[in-house]
């Protein structure tokens, strides 16, 4: 007898059925409602040749294929068809109305057909000529081709930019003496050089360039427009006739055509003022007035506002904010220096990063008593000093089945009136396993708490000289945690450290720690400690008690920002080592006790000697307006030495889970090609290693925008690749060893996609990931594991198919 389907698969598979005929009814042509003589614009494209760069090619096919230079765009698809064309002609011609067609004809859901016109087209070929030219390609020709079938126009636009010239000689036509001084000193700085290609753009940057150049000298009321540029062959063919200067243009040509390279000479000519045959004038500052209670209504002439007059500045306040001396420490500004557009933006780069201020505004004035003297008002709005918020956290990830977490935070952001901030934090968090459909189990719970001193300066005994872009922290954290894995293991964490963070540059930052100690007690298990620890050698030293403290360095360097749209780089590199200043402390107090006691006896715990080395590369290219390339190489060994023979199980490497390789669980990966297939590790997945590899590829793209913009679903594909090792041979695990010879055997490689929420604060990612290459696998040589792929099986879904939910993207 046949067995009859539920009731829900019946009205899903209806409602599937449903989708399908729509997006096979969009697919049909949606030509029919347009008048006799109307086309169906369906695509466009750009070909493009010339002696450029691939490269090159590449970028100038997707600015020239932009909305201002084409000026009609086609129709967009959504799974090969245009459902938003087709939709539109049931609303506004088949007159479709129900509360059906009424839900699904939003009006987000709709798009007008476009109609082809050919004088947008002949409109698009000279603004892509015109762009041409301004990119330095004067001998590039640009037109098109139609292509009309069954009522649909295509259209290919076909792009030969030629040669472009090359600027040789650069010449300075300045009158004004100190400005021609100053231009010259910074010449090694100018993005006008001999050599590189001409491009009107490297014109208009140059422009901006001097322009803060010349601010910057003191030249308060300087104007870019005084600037301005010629360009010319070497015989001066260009201004042959100034009424047609494209006429001069085919001189450079014709003059230019035996020659292997197309050059031009630029002249830079900055003009004094308009208005008066004197010369520009440097201003200086006068005096400094600081509101640091200004409310958004305020007036700084309010009588009633009290004054204290210090050495560099006037404060004017009804109640005190900052002490005077870390304000006046704050303002950069000093009386009698040359006005400094540069000074300008560092000043209040700096009195936002103190962190007191909600709204910074500098001003300056013109002295009516003084020539050439310019008073200085900074206007600061505070912030409010307490902040307290609680966070509530669910989850769900490969080694359990729900998580929930509360954390309780309190910041004070200006104790004593001394911009230094108190931070607190307190959480807690289990996490429950569901092994059985009739209820839960408790599979982990954690306590802890932080408590943290940020200063706005370097806090030592002595002086450091810092730059203006620093924004120097001093940070003091001290914390305790306590992790219980039921019926395995207790671990108790106490961790202190000291030390500072500053920016080098706008895209440098150092992070040092001279001082970081972490004590590490553990609690075992009977059971699980006879078990599963002690019959591990490896994992038995791993579970030792441990005394960590040492110091770290790491460097970040991160140039996102407007100007890098189209592609930026991420790098950080972190160097941690332990165990040197306490063996010191331990050698120390062992020899004044005449070898009797030490720190280790003391404590009872051992002190753990390593050098942890980490780097992590990321770049990001913008692909179009709606996609992207993310990229990932990350690199990490730990070296234990002196009496230490393992890295303490906080400093080790684990491999797998949602922001690793997601084709494996967390902490199933590895080491090397050894795989643990245990019953415990089944219940316990906890491998680790002192050094890890790991490449991640991610191509990212946008899917739709939904509840009037305000969320958006996006996709991804990802390919990760990577492993950990142990750097000894572990005789418990065989293969785990890293050897250069086996890299290409021991890499795992998988692949997949995922989903993404975008609520713009933050993002929830869904993945699926299913290995490609596995380490372990003995059914090939080097474990490619495509061939095993059973994917009508479900039991071979369920072991191979990994679904990871996290907060965030993975890189």
């Amino acid at each position: 007898m046949m067995q009859l389907l539920p009731k829900s698969r019946i009205l899903l598979l209806k409602q599937l059925l449903l989708l399908a005929v729509i997006f096979t009814l969009a697919a049909c042509s949606n030509t029919r409602y347009l008048q006799k003589d109307q086309t169906l614009y369906t695509s466009s494209k750009v070909e493009v040749k010339g002696e450029i760069l691939n490269a090159e090619k590449q970028d100038l096919r997707s600015s020239l294929a932009s909305k201002s230079l084409m000026t009609q765009q086609p129709n967009k698809k959504l799974l090969n068809s245009r459902i938003k064309v087709w939709l539109y002609n049931q609303k506004y011609n088949e007159k479709k109305s129900n509360w059906f067609w009424n839900l699904v004809l939003a009006k987000r859901n709709l798009e007008e057909p476009v109609v082809y016109d050919s004088t947008k087209s002949k409109e698009s070929v000279e603004r892509m000529t015109s762009y041409l030219r301004n990119q330095g390609f004067f001998y590039a020709a640009v037109n098109y081709n139609a292509n009309t079938k069954h009522r649909k126009t295509s259209v290919t636009y076909h792009v030969n930019t030629g040669r472009n010239f090359v600027i040789d000689k650069i010449t300075y036509v300045i009158p004004d003496s100190a400005i021609l001084s100053i231009v010259k000193a910074n010449e090694n700085l100018s993005l006008i050089q001999k050599g590189i290609v001409f491009k009107s753009a490297t014109l208009g940057s140059e422009r901006e360039r001097l322009t803060r150049l010349i601010k910057d000298a003191g030249y308060y009321k300087f104007n870019r427009d005084a600037i301005e540029y010629s360009v010319d062959t070497l015989n001066k063919a260009l201004f042959r006739n100034t009424l047609n200067p494209f006429e001069g243009f085919v001189n450079i040509f014709n003059e230019n055509k035996g020659r292997d390279k197309l050059t031009m000479d630029v002249e830079i000519h900055i003009k004094n003022p308009e208005d008066s045959i004197s010369r520009w004038e440097q201003y200086h500052i006068g005096k400094i007035y600081a509101y640091p209670d200004f409310s958004l209504n305020g007036n700084p002439n309010d009588s009633t506002l009290l004054h204290d007059d210090r050495k560099y500045i006037n404060i004017r306040y009804h109640q005190e904010v900052l002490k005077p001396k870390i304000l006046s420490r704050s303002i950069l500004l000093r009386p009698g220096e040359t006005y400094s557009l540069q000074q300008y933006n560092n000043t209040v780069n700096k009195l936002y990063d103190i962190g007191v201020w909600q709204f910074v505004t500098l001003q300056y004035k013109e002295r009516k008593d003084s020539v050439k003297t310019l008073d200085a008002y900074v206007f600061l709005t505070p912030r409010r000093k307490q902040e307290m918020g609680l966070t509530f956290e669910l989850s769900n990830s490969s080694d359990y089945t729900l998580g929930s977490g509360i954390t309780l935070n309190y910041r004070h952001i200006n104790l004593n009136n001394t911009a230094t901030q108190l931070g607190m934090a307190l959480s807690t968090g289990i996490e429950l396993v569901r092994p059985q459909q009739s209820g839960w189990d408790l599979q982990s719970k954690q306590f802890g708490g932080e408590v943290s001193l940020t200063w706005p300066r370097f806090a030592l005994p002595f002086h450091i000289k810092q730059s203006a872009r620093s924004n120097v922290k001093t940070r003091l954290t001290l914390g305790a945690n306590y992790l219980s894995r039921v019926e395995k293991f207790d671990v108790t964490s106490i961790n202190a450290s000291y030390g500072y963070d500053w920016n080098e540059t706008l895209y440098k930052r150092w992070i040092i720690r001279p001082i970081t100690l972490n004590y590490v007690g553990v609690s075992l298990n009977p059971t699980f400690r006879d078990s599963v620890v002690n019959t591990n050698p490896y994992l038995k030293r791993s579970f030792e008690p441990a005394l960590i403290g040492g110091e770290s360095v790491s460097f970040i360097f991160s140039n996102q920002d407007l100007l890098h749209q189209r592609h930026y780089s991420y790098f950080r590199v972190n160097v941690e080592e332990s165990g040197l200043w306490l063996s010191g402390i331990n050698s120390l107090m062992n020899s004044i006790s005449g070898h009797k006691t030490n720190l280790e006896t003391l404590t009872s715990v051992n002190i753990s000697n390593f050098v942890k080395i980490e780097a992590d590369y990321r770049h990001y290219w913008k692909l179009g307006l709606h996609s992207g390339l993310a990229t990932r190489a990350y690199a990490g060994v730990g070296i234990p030495y002196s009496y230490s023979q393992v890295l303490p199980y906080v400093r080790q490497f684990t491999s797998g889970g949602p922001n690793s390789i997601r084709a494996w669980r967390l902490r199933t990966l590895g080491p090397g090609s050894f795989k643990d297939s245990s019953a415990t590790a089944q219940a316990f997945p906890d491998q680790t290693g002192d050094m890890k590899l790991e490449g991640n590829l991610e191509y990212r793209f946008d899917l739709l925008r939904m509840f009037g913009g305000t969320i958006n679903l996006k996709g991804a594909t990802f390919l990760d690749m990577g492993n950990i090792w142990m750097i000894r041979k572990d005789s418990s695990r065989p293969g785990s060893e890293f050897q250069f010879g086996q890299l290409y055997h021991d890499l795992a490689m998988g692949t997949g996609a995922g989903l993404r929420l975008d609520f713009s604060f933050f993002l929830i990612r869904l993945d699926w990931g299913i290995p490609l290459k596995v380490p372990y696998f003995t059914g090939n040589k080097n474990g490619w594991y495509v061939g095993e792929w059973d994917l009508k099986d479900s039991k071979w879904r369920r072991e191979n198919i990994i679904w990871n939910i996290a907060i965030g993207y993975p890189f």
